[in-house]
């Protein structure tokens, strides 16, 4: 029989991959791009409006937050990079899936579960690894 193809697998960690590349990346470069006199004057009043009131030195605050998140950012990518070389080769091994919930577990708790919806596209992909059948047909 022909191995079932992990095409919805690899779909859903791509939008999860997209999102956080989007948001998580989004964060980080308009934080670290941004000088201290541009983040007092437009992305502290955001953050103020958004009902977040941070003490002490705000602008060194979201640099470390930004910074965290673009390193969680990369050890996302390279999970989900090996996770989706491996589910193009091998689409039978249903192992695979930890890869992916190593980066919906990555993206929780490097964006402090701001990001738990898009840790749930990983963990909804290596569910499915976990769950459908990899051969195609009935066995009879």
């Amino acid at each position: 029989m022909k191995p079932v193809s992990r095409r919805p697998e690899k779909w859903i960690s791509g939008i999860g991959l997209a999102l956080a590349g989007l948001l998580q990346g989004g964060f980080t470069l308009t934080v670290n791009a941004s000088s201290e006199a541009e983040f007092t004057e437009k992305i502290l009043p955001a953050m103020q409006a958004a009902g977040m009131q941070p003490t002490g030195d705000a602008y060194e605050g979201a640099r470390t937050l930004a910074a965290w998140f673009g390193f969680s950012l990369i050890i996302v990518l390279a999970l989900c990079v090996v996770g989706l070389f491996i589910a193009s080769r091998r689409p039978e091994r249903r192992s695979t899936g930890w890869w992916f919930a190593g980066a919906g577990l990555i993206c929780l708790v490097g964006t402090q579960l701001v990001l738990y919806p898009v840790a749930f596209f990983f963990f909804l992909a290596a569910a499915l690894f976990a769950v459908r059948s990899t051969q195609q047909g009935s066995t009879s």
